[in-house]
């Protein structure tokens, strides 16, 4: 068994705390480690998996590959040319990760939250079995859900099959019918009544022979990257003929219809950070937050925050005051409650900026 952690990509939605050239899984966001580091503390050295420092690979964008070795001088490194998305990150670490067909591999951001990890571990030790065969399929390509706690519609839905389901050591796992894109609210609501519905969290389990016979079928980026996949010219000439895609999109999407995917469930305070209403929660704070872009203008009340860079230097200020932003600017509405934890956000995040 072994992992596969992908990071890179821009953080947009956490601007301006997060920047091009550092991005969201480097930062110390809830606490002295970055979300990478708490990834990898996550999955090694635990009784739930087999996983070691040597069994991971992180995959990032050829910009972040000193970052990585920074906070992680243990792991492998794997470098894409750009960022294209998860499709062709996985696609390069099934080419390029020498380890047997049958092999494990385990695929998961690096910057989401999960307080009970050891939960999401059985999960994921579940996930394994099935990816050896369940559900009357040999080696199924395996999704990992978190359970709903509310009818969220900022993220994709994994729908089971109701006919095909049971439990791994306490885990629930299921075939899986179908993937639903951010659904309306009262959509999401009606899926919160099946409780083996779950949140899809972005982390996949199966055997390297089973994703590898996946892109095959449902993409051509094997045939575009096997040949190129150890030069570095080469990749970079067909990563710049690739779309950005996501593998649900690219390769498990097609796989569900085809009766080839399955799901493992498990309950957790999950999130994926994805903004600043997320991130709001995530340390204690409430309110909700969004990035101002460049040109767009605001007002901030007497309850809100403002987050903005000055001469590159993260500020925070409290309203009420108008925005007109030459940079993007973080607008959390709500938030003066929540002053004193935002403040150490920022404080944690400057420093370590400082220290670089």
């Amino acid at each position: 068994m072994y992992a596969v952690i992908l990071a890179g990509g821009g953080g947009t939605r956490l601007w301006p705390l997060s920047r091009p050239e550092t991005p969201k899984p480097f930062l110390p966001l809830l606490g002295g480690r970055s979300l990478l580091q708490l990834t990898v503390d996550r999955m090694v050295g635990h009784p739930e998996l087999p996983i070691a420092m040597d069994d991971v690979t992180v995959v990032t964008d050829r910009r972040y590959g000193a970052l990585v070795r920074e906070q992680l001088s243990d792991v492998h490194i794997l470098v894409e040319p750009a960022g294209r998305n998860t499709a062709a990150a996985v696609a390069l670490a099934t080419l390029r990760i020498d380890r047997p067909l049958d092999d494990t591999m385990i695929v998961l951001p690096a910057d989401h939250l999960i307080r009970d990890e050891a939960a999401a571990r059985r999960s994921f030790a579940a996930a394994s079995q099935l990816a050896g065969g369940a559900f009357g399929i040999d080696e199924p390509l395996v999704t990992i859900g978190v359970r709903p706690d509310r009818p969220a519609t900022e993220y994709g839905y994994l729908v089971p099959d109701p006919t095909e389901r049971r439990a791994i050591d306490g885990v629930a796992c299921a075939a899986l019918r179908m993937f639903e894109e951010k659904p309306s609210r009262d959509r999401a609501t009606e899926l919160l009544g099946d409780p083996a519905t779950a949140w899809n969290a972005g982390v996949f389990v199966w055997r390297r022979g089973a994703i590898r016979r996946g892109l095959e079928r449902y993409t051509g980026l094997v045939t575009l990257l096997e040949s190129v996949a150890w030069s570095e010219t080469g990749l970079l000439a067909a990563y710049d003929q690739l779309m950005p895609l996501s593998v649900d999109r690219a390769v498990l999407e097609g796989a569900a219809a085809d009766h080839r995917v399955a799901m493992a469930s498990f309950d957790a305070d999950w999130s994926d950070l994805g903004g600043w209403t997320a991130l709001l929660a995530a340390i204690g704070g409430s309110g909700e937050g969004r990035v101002v872009a460049p040109g767009e203008t605001e007002a901030a009340s007497s309850d809100d925050l403002v987050i903005e860079r000055v001469d590159g230097h993260l500020t925070l200020a409290a309203g009420p005051r108008e925005i007109h932003g030459q940079a993007p600017t973080a607008l959390l509405r709500g938030a003066a409650g929540s002053r004193a934890g935002v403040a150490s956000l920022i404080d944690r995040v400057s420093a370590w900026e400082a220290a670089r």
